[in-house]
């Protein structure tokens, strides 16, 4: 058994599992030994919390800086402390690391090497918000663990089979040549759903699906045959759908108007769309739709509903890109929980052939659609971690 780590970092977070493979190169032949989560970095004090496989909670810790900060570096020196003096503790055969944007040139996971990670490093530009923290512990660990091989695996790689219409804005052709493009996003959900979907259909003819990635961050995306046809992430993650925060579509003359007439500053404008924006700013209340099914506020109800109503429009944008629909997959945290969030998609889609059974919905069970629906309709956990695990594997072992 070989221990692979996959590291998922953020501004101010980090995520980690530690998975066991034996040598099957198939997404069952990986076991979840650990994983935790680091928050709170950047400040004095982060906080730290770690599951074993079976999901019960062996560290619950806050963490107090030496210097200045807590950082990413100092998350990932407790991480290897940790791991090294563990009862059953094994070498690291390979590090997996989530990277948002692979840019037009990395269209499958990659090993990592100075020469990489510096042409990674010029796609920032595209990605501020999130390149910089899924390159900054490549960087640390080279140094930390440099005999253990390290593997990019992108969310945008997933989209690159998507035709150049597909992917292309109305946009001068330079810039277009420059690379503002289309390039989505979720791309290692995706990937994952798309390998699991056979699983429960018995055949990997699995023809025209809609896969809703519905949480915090979320996109729909039209996949054939396990390709990618359309999403509705464009060139950043701030694209498609509202989100927690994000407010999703947006017509570009309000970006104007608040620049021009309101006075704001790019940053200010930036964290408006990014952070002030989608279920809580629509709402008032929350960013978590567990918190604005159960609220009596009418505010929270609208959220809801422009949610469910924009996934509802963009199901049939993507259907429209495939020709039809075979199948709609929810997936990610309220994709997976939500049942009510389902049941209103899936209403606003009959007009597509869906009929959803209430029982099975409520429940939660793989296959929601009745058994005469001329659409399946399923709710498939994601597993990005194992996603990576496998990337990672296939790359180094």
């Amino acid at each position: 058994m070989r221990d692979i780590l996959v590291i998922n970092s953020g501004s101010s977070s980090l995520k980690f599992a530690l998975l066991g493979w034996g040598g099957d190169l198939s997404l069952d032949g990986f076991s979840v030994h650990y994983q935790g989560h680091f928050s709170g970095l950047g400040g004095r004090q982060a906080r730290l919390s770690i599951r074993d496989g079976q999901g019960a909670v062996i560290r619950d810790d806050h963490l107090i800086a030496d210097v200045d900060q807590y950082d990413h570096a100092a998350a990932l020196s407790e991480l290897l402390n940790w791991m090294d003096a563990l009862p059953d503790a094994s070498r690291i055969s390979a590090i997996g690391h989530r990277i948002v944007h692979g840019g037009r040139h990395y269209r499958e996971p990659v090993r990592l090497d100075e020469g990489v990670l510096k042409d990674l490093e010029t796609l920032i530009p595209l990605a501020p918000l999130h390149q910089p923290h899924g390159l900054a512990p490549v960087r640390s660990l080279f140094t930390l663990r440099p005999d253990v091989p390290q593997v990019a695996c992108f969310d945008t790689s997933f989209h690159t089979t998507q035709a150049p219409v597909a992917q292309a804005f109305a946009l001068p052709r330079h810039l277009t040549e420059a690379g503002l493009i289309r390039y989505g996003f979720h791309g290692l959900s995706y990937d994952y759903i798309s390998r699991r979907l056979p699983d429960h259909l018995g055949t990997l003819e699995t023809g025209r699906v809609v896969a809703a990635h519905l949480g915090n961050g979320a996109s729909l995306c039209a996949i054939r045959d396990g390709a990618s046809v359309a999403s509705t992430m464009g060139f950043t993650a701030l694209d498609g759908l509202p989100m927690g925060t994000r407010c999703g579509t947006i017509d570009p003359g309000v970006v104007l108007h608040l620049l021009t007439h309101e006075n704001m500053s790019p940053a200010q404008v930036s964290d408006l769309l990014y952070r002030q924006s989608g279920l809580l700013g629509v709402s008032g209340v929350s960013a978590d739709m567990r918190d604005l099914i159960q609220s009596p506020v009418p505010a929270a109800r609208e959220a809801v509903e422009l949610f469910t109503y924009r996934i509802i429009r963009e199901i049939g944008s993507l259907a429209a890109a495939l020709e039809g629909l075979d199948h709609l997959v929810f997936t990610a945290g309220i994709g997976e929980h939500a049942a009510p969030v389902r049941a209103m998609v899936c209403q606003g889609c009959e007009w597509l052939g869906v009929r959803i059974d209430e029982a099975r919905n409520e429940c939660g069970e793989i296959r929601i659609s009745m058994d005469d629906s001329p659409v399946g309709v399923w709710v498939i956990p994601t597993d990005e971690e194992r996603m990576i695990a496998w990337h990672a594997a296939r790359c180094c072992l």
